[in-house]
């Protein structure tokens, strides 16, 4: 999760930035595809170091990152970005679409342990989200897994008062989902022992577009 490191659905998934130019911090944010091998490689690794931590599943060794880092590439509806400085990829964001593409999931998002708190992760979620909303999408959706005690949801029973613990949810190690809040994303729920006994996975959503993007919704 903030490896970063974030995902969802037993997948592990950190200030603004904008896609294809300079994002600040003189690094760019582009498109994986645009990278190269090297940046393809640069990836898989630091999905492998970044989620090491906290979820060493997640992406146990590079052959397993590669895979994902070759899904991400393979499917050309998904989207893959990267956050690259002097051909060095610090961070990288990607995107699937649900629902026929009106839901996007987030996965994965993961920043270089050595250029956390640059706002690489910040940048790469706001281009993301502009993607996303370039495409038509309306929400982006994520899972941030909790493996490790870094909630108060983690290592009890959510059954059956599962509302009454999500409502008085506690970060009590630097879990991730206090980062999405900061960046207007909601709990909107969570799936109980998704990773065994006591590790859940707290699902997070946030409107991108639509009536967000001043358009006309729903009425009430």
């Amino acid at each position: 999760m903030d490896g970063m490191a974030h995902g969802g659905g037993g997948r592990h998934d950190g200030d603004a930035g904008g896609g294809g130019g300079p994002a600040g911090g003189g690094y760019t944010i582009v498109d994986l595809a645009a990278g190269g091998g090297d940046a393809t490689e640069q990836a898989a690794r630091l999905l492998v170091e970044g989620f090491r931590e906290h979820w060493p599943d997640a992406w146990p060794d590079i052959a397993a990152a590669r895979e994902e880092v070759a899904e991400a590439l393979a499917d050309g509806g998904r989207i893959a970005r990267i956050a690259v400085a002097g051909g060095t990829v610090l961070g990288w964001v990607g995107g699937m679409p649900m629902y026929d593409g009106r839901v996007w999931e987030l996965h994965p998002l993961v920043v270089h342990v050595d250029h956390r708190g640059r706002g690489i992760g910040r940048a790469l979620v706001a281009d993301l989200e502009a993607r996303v909303r370039e495409r038509g999408g309306l929400t982006v959706y994520l899972g941030t897994d909790d493996e490790a005690g870094m909630t108060s949801l983690a290592g009890v029973d959510l059954y059956p008062a599962v509302w009454d613990h999500l409502r008085g949810i506690q970060n009590l190690r630097r879990h991730p989902f206090t980062f999405y809040q900061k960046m207007g994303y909601t709990i909107v729920g969570v799936v109980p022992d998704a990773n065994g006994f006591g590790k859940p996975d707290i699902m997070m959503a946030k409107r991108v577009g639509g009536a967000a993007a001043g358009e006309d919704g729903p009425s009430r």
